[in-house]
């Protein structure tokens, strides 16, 4: 078995951030039932662009991947009805919604527990369900501004600078997941249940890290650096080869020793001025104004092989294409390959989960409302009078505008 095939979860997600934590549970097993919202056509990651074809994108394929959807309108009562009946034979609940919507959904475990005392209620939003901003939609692009992660990001004399990755989603998606998991493994041992309030907000604060504490408690002025430079351990950052970039690092003085060896100037490690972190620190801008100098005479691959054999960290700054043919990622298997009866071979990247030795199986993504039949029979034991008593009380996809306004697509 799978490790998480035991756990069942039922997620009301979208886009980006909640769809990555549950894809890596999913890959690990878990049943991820997706609930999605006909009214506005289900998850708006389905519609994103550029590559997409109705509501199959391959912006959704990357975050889905191995879940199951059922289309289900909870605005409408008998939806309702089904989602409670869901969650008597689950074991979490898992939602990335705007911080004031699980309360309106009645999603929070206060909600649930006359259900099942043992669910866990995991909610991932932009800001929490608590604290003057909760009410407020949180997205990647506002939190990296927010959180002063735009603010460290970029060369000096250039703008604030957004990282080219969604990181705060996919940091709170793992983060999330996490939590959901301790959560469940507190509910299995001691019977009961609880809410895990997690958001984006306290992830991209909490990711400041050792820069916070040296603000927080030595009064340090955080700023961008030159070349993406560390701020402390010098020389650690990119440098211009004679025909592109690669990035050297001195994290331990041995590095150091070694790299003047490898660079041709062994005298810069006993000069007084570069000797330890703290003096190169101290004069950065002498060294790194003949470093630049140095690492500008030779191609990239010249520098690469001396610096490798040395053991110093250092790595060409590839580009996406480069990075996903790079040997090192072939030989980790972290191109993987699936199936779509619409979009056809659909190529992406493996879970860097990993648990034991079992090699990963990958299921595509679902259609929309792909596995909901299938669902209500066998899982819930839904008789074929009670399908046809649903269907016409448009759990299913009503007629725009019936029912309540569908919470499910804010955040």
């Amino acid at each position: 078995m799978k490790p998480l095939e035991d756990v069942r979860i039922v997620a009301l997600e979208q886009y980006g951030a909640g769809p990555f934590g549950s894809l890596h549970l999913a890959d690990l097993g878990a049943e991820v039932i997706k609930i999605e919202e006909p009214r506005v056509g289900g998850d708006v990651g389905r519609y994103v662009p550029p590559y997409t074809q109705g509501e199959d994108s391959l912006f959704f394929e990357t975050f889905n991947r191995g879940k199951k959807s059922i289309s289900l309108d909870l605005g409408v009562p008998q939806g309702r009805a089904v989602f409670e009946d869901l969650v008597r034979v689950s074991d979490a609940v898992y939602s990335n919604l705007r911080g004031d919507v699980p309360a309106r959904l009645r999603i929070r475990y206060d909600d649930l527990k006359h259900l099942n005392p043992r669910i866990v209620c995991c909610s991932l939003t932009g800001f929490g369900m608590t604290g003057p901003r909760s009410g407020q939609p949180g997205y990647d692009y506002v939190l990296q501004g927010l959180a002063g992660w735009m603010h460290l990001t970029g060369e000096p004399d250039g703008p604030p600078t957004k990282s080219g990755l969604s990181l705060v989603d996919y940091s709170g998606g793992f983060v999330a997941a996490m939590s959901l998991l301790a959560g469940l493994h507190a509910a299995r041992r001691d019977g009961v249940g609880m809410d895990c309030d997690v958001s984006l907000y306290d992830t991209a604060i909490g990711l400041l890290t050792y820069p916070a504490t040296w603000h927080l408690s030595a009064g340090y002025t955080a700023s961008r650096t030159r070349h993406s430079a560390h701020p402390s351990l010098v020389p650690f950052q990119a440098f211009r080869a004679a025909d592109g970039w690669l990035v050297v690092g001195c994290p331990k003085e041995k590095f150091w020793q070694r790299l003047t060896v490898v660079i041709g100037r062994p005298e810069l490690g006993t000069d007084p001025r570069f000797a330890t972190f703290a003096t190169r620190g101290q004069h950065r801008d002498q060294l790194l104004a003949l470093l630049d100098e140095v690492f500008a005479t030779r191609t990239v691959a010249q520098w690469l092989e001396p610096l490798q054999a040395a053991s110093i960290p250092s790595a060409p700054i590839h580009d996406v294409a480069e990075a996903l043919t790079d040997p090192h990622t072939q030989a980790r298997g972290l191109v993987i390959e699936t199936e779509h009866p619409v979009l056809g071979r659909v190529r992406s990247v493996a879970s860097p989960v990993r648990v034991g030795e079992q090699p990963a199986v990958y299921r595509r993504a679902p259609r929309r409302g792909e596995h909901g039949e299938d669902l209500l029979r066998d899982l819930l034991g839904y008789d074929e009078a009670r399908l046809t008593e649903l269907d016409r009380a448009a759990v299913f996809g009503g007629a725009p505008g019936s029912g309540v306004e569908p919470e499910a697509a804010a955040r």
